[in-house]
């Protein structure tokens, strides 16, 4: 609870005693003043028991029409109050329930905010716009998943209906079925990666922290891309500083480096450059991964670690737009980070850093 709130709290409670406060001297003044009025007429005419009974049965329906009116007063009160705001939590909720997640409920004005609703209507709000979002998000994934699913079905039903036919040439055979082979390994690594990514999102996947030598793993893994950069003629830049260890999961870090190298090497022309450092800075490893690809504009940097976002659009057929979600989504599990630097036509830059394991540091067991 925030101190702005604990102020409207306390100035709603203290407004609250007042009201009851002057409600309850009103009552009391105005039975008393009955009372006596009743027994200075009963001492002017006749001062008997009959007459202080006559008071007091007088002073008795008084209290008991005051009480009437305080409880019509107050029925009036919760209609208004108690009842209404409720009345829209519910229809709300009923909203919600039915899917419908743009329903919110206006904000109470008057006095009514003091009974606290209006701090349940704005998390609820809060809540449905959140859910919103979520299902915005649902409805985009399953709409891209479907056709990410359907361009390689397509291509693959094409080419294996081509290779049916009479008389093909070898040649042609092999063309189709290497473009079948290709569509069968990218709807392959899309669903890998969906799943990878669903259970990362889902915290289904804990890191098993282990230390252990971050520059012989970046070789590692680099050097299982040594095919492709050979078949591209790319030049490979490499500047790793030695010793440095950290303490994170290898396995999850991994599919950080393959992404990485992955879309470096995709997006460079044959003849270009793939640099990766690793430096030390401060208690953080960086390590940085730079090409001389096609780049990325400002807007496109900034939805680059959405699931399926593509904003080089001339190579959306060489990936499904989730690689990149899946590394950012690892780096913040291991509690690292992760920023890109790029210019249109002259290449680009991802930085990630981990925090260093400390010296003397003990291995843990996965």
């Amino acid at each position: 609870m925030t101190e702005k709130t604990k102020w409207k709290r306390m100035l709603s409670s203290l407004r609250s005693y007042a009201v009851f406060f002057l409600l309850n001297a009103f009552v009391i003044t105005c039975c008393m003043e009955l009372f006596l009025y009743t027994m200075r007429q009963s001492m002017d005419i006749t001062y008997t028991e009959r007459g202080i009974r006559f008071a007091a049965i007088l002073t008795l329906a008084n209290i008991i029409f005051l009480s009437l009116l305080c409880t019509v007063i107050d029925a009036v009160r919760r209609r208004f109050m108690v009842e209404r705001p409720v009345r829209r939590i519910v229809e709300g909720a009923e909203k919600i329930m039915r899917g419908d997640f743009s329903a919110r409920i206006e904000p109470l004005r008057g006095i009514a905010v003091e009974d606290g609703f209006d701090i349940i209507i704005d998390g609820f709000n809060r809540m449905a716009e959140e859910l919103s979002g979520v299902e915005t998000l649902r409805t985009d994934f399953i709409a891209n998943v479907s056709h990410e699913l359907k361009t390689p079905l397509a291509v693959i039903r094409n080419y294996g209906t081509m290779l049916q036919s009479p008389g093909l040439p070898e040649e042609q055979r092999l063309e189709y079925a290497k473009a079948i082979t290709g569509q069968s390994r990218r709807l392959a690594d899309l669903i890998t990666n969906i799943l990878k990514l669903n259970r990362l999102e889902n915290q289904q996947i804990y890191p098993a922290a282990k230390r252990y030598n971050l520059g012989e793993q970046l070789a590692e893994c680099l050097l299982n891309f040594e095919n492709t950069w050979e078949n591209k003629n790319i030049d490979i830049e490499t500047d790793l500083e030695e010793e440095v260890f950290v303490q994170s999961d290898g396995e999850l870090l991994s599919l950080v480096w393959n992404n990485l190298f992955s879309n470096a090497l995709k997006f460079t022309e044959p003849g270009g450059t793939v640099s990766v450092t690793l430096k030390t800075e401060g208690d953080y490893a960086a390590v940085r991964v730079a090409d001389t690809g096609c780049g990325i504009s400002k807007e496109t940097g900034r939805h680059i670690f959405e699931k399926f976002y593509q904003g080089d659009t001339s190579h959306s057929a060489q990936g499904n737009g989730l690689g990149l979600a899946l590394v950012k989504r690892v780096v913040d599990i291991v509690g690292g980070d992760i920023s890109v630097e790029s210019e249109v036509g002259k290449g680009s830059a991802f930085t990630v850093r981990i925090r260093r394991a400390a010296d003397g540091e003990i291995q843990e067991n996965s």
